[in-house]
């Protein structure tokens, strides 16, 4: 449990709770007591950690890239190949761990929501191996932008609900995964794929990428002679990649970090999802953080060129980070993100 968590479970300073209809207050906290019972079982953790060896492929290599190294100026660049993982993102290290959760709590079906598609993958591939159902809410912009994995998730045999609601893209698809949740709670456990949601989502996600940051820390150990970097910087939608690797150095004073959200395509409310720089306090999905809303508290419409970081609201634990001044953030529009991508 982070030392954030001021108020107990679920808070961390004022953000996080659970804000949510009373039809999912009992599912919430079967999962908060399985999760805390079973995540410090030695067996849980044992098969937890042998599928993230055996299966996903961890540790993933932390790789100083010399060229970039040269090219910015001198300092050691390194990156945390997450890209590297079986299905080509970080998601997978918690939708393993969500689905065996699911499993040991005698669940038959999962369901999750995806963006850029790639906890969809995870989640089906995760389900897949363990046995169990899959369907995976999707927004139709998404599902357009992301046709390949898609395809990917239906031939893992998930079924792929298209969304058509409101922007089409990962917030209308939440709203739905958690409507389906409400109406097939006995049977099924909805894996949530960012550091949102009402508790115990945030720590439960937030766990299980923990291990980015452990592993990076003893990378560097080994490769530079101190574990610990100088700055730490990653992208930041919900939040969970970037909380993986930062949580390793919360309390390494020598090391300063930058969580980066996407600057879309302008500073006025819709052409962006820079919640630092425009959001305001607001409760979106069950938890209280930090939301793009306009004058009547009603949801702004978001933009970035990438699928799954045009979500209008952040994970409640990096907006108290933020508030105790322990992590940076910063947003990078459209054209920078894709220079730095070229680059």
């Amino acid at each position: 449990m982070s030392k954030a968590e001021t108020r107990g479970p679920g808070y961390f300073g004022g953000y996080g709770g659970r804000f949510v209809p009373e039809t999912l207050m009992a599912a919430l906290d079967e999962l908060a007591n399985a999760y805390d019972k079973l995540s410090r079982k030695r067996r849980f953790r044992s098969q937890l950690n042998q599928l993230l060896r055996d299966f996903a492929g961890r540790p993933t290599p932390l790789y100083r890239a010399e060229r970039l190294t040269e090219k910015l100026g001198g300092a050691q660049v390194y990156l945390k190949r997450e890209d590297l993982l079986h299905t080509g993102a970080h998601k997978l290290n918690n939708s393993l761990g969500q689905v065996l959760l699911a499993q040991a709590m005698g669940k038959d079906r999962v369901i999750a929501e995806t963006g850029a598609g790639q906890h969809g993958v995870a989640t089906a591939t995760a389900a897949a191996l363990l046995g169990l159902e899959a369907t995976i809410y999707m927004g139709v912009e998404d599902m357009h932008r992301q046709r390949l994995n898609v395809e990917r998730m239906r031939l893992l045999g998930a079924e792929v609900r298209p969304v058509d609601a409101g922007s089409q893209t990962l917030k209308d698809a939440i709203n739905e995964a958690l409507r389906d949740w409400v109406t097939n709670v006995r049977s099924t456990h909805y894996v949530l794929g960012s550091v949102l949601g009402p508790d115990p989502f945030p720590r439960i996600v937030r766990d299980f990428h923990k291990v980015i940051g452990a592993e990076a820390k003893r990378q560097l150990k080994k490769q530079a002679g101190q574990d610990w970097p100088h700055l730490a910087i990653a992208c930041v939608g919900g939040g969970s990649n970037s909380i993986g690797l930062f949580h390793a150095f919360l309390e390494e004073s020598r090391t300063r970090m930058i969580g980066v959200e996407a600057g879309g395509t302008g500073r006025h409310l819709g052409s962006h999802a820079a919640r630092f720089q425009g959001g305001s306090l607001g409760v979106l999905h069950g938890t209280k953080t930090l939301v793009l809303q306009n004058a009547e508290g009603q949801i702004a419409s978001t933009h970035s060129v990438s699928a799954g970081l045009d979500y209008p609201a952040v994970g409640p634990e990096h907006v108290f980070l933020h508030e105790q001044g322990r992590i940076e953030y910063t947003a990078v529009n459209d054209q920078e993100a894709i220079d730095a991508f070229h680059l």
